[in-house]
């Protein structure tokens, strides 16, 4: 049986965007099938699609870290905490291994330009980099669960 690292990086390969490729693995675990895990993790790959912001690996996370501990209620200050607490250490984490959480200092370009996506799609920057960056952020992740 594949473990859920290599089976993120596995679902990447295939096609699915980074975000994606973290959530679906984990959201199992807290409820969502893995259709409404891959929909709802399928607006953030390429940093917060396309826009520049943080990558999707990250947002992925995120997602998994809030269903997991999220709150339901606002009188669950608690569980926000806990939330809030746990999403700052993925992101320390993250940060520490590879320096950055936006995709453009992680991929070296843009792509909410057309000249960064032509750069990354030309130098095949996302085949290159952003599997050990979904492999990263599952290693983490299964720590942190």
């Amino acid at each position: 049986m594949m473990s859920r690292v290599d089976e993120a990086v596995s679902r990447f390969s295939e096609g699915f965007s980074c975000s994606q490729a973290v959530c679906s693995v984990f959201a199992g675990d807290y409820g969502l099938t893995d259709e409404q895990a891959l929909k709802v993790a399928s607006g953030f790959g390429g940093g917060m699609g396309q826009t520049g912001g943080t990558c999707g690996v990250v947002s992925g996370a995120v997602i998994v870290l809030g269903l997991a501990y999220g709150a339901t209620s606002p009188d669950e200050k608690e569980a926000k905490a806990k939330t809030y607490a746990l999403v700052q250490e993925f992101v320390a984490e993250f940060s520490r291994r590879h320096g950055a959480v936006d995709c453009p200092a992680l991929l070296g370009c843009d792509l909410a330009t057309p000249e960064g996506r032509e750069r990354a799609r030309q130098e095949g920057l996302t085949r290159k980099v952003c599997p050990a960056y979904v492999r990263s952020a599952a290693e983490i992740l299964e720590q942190m669960l």
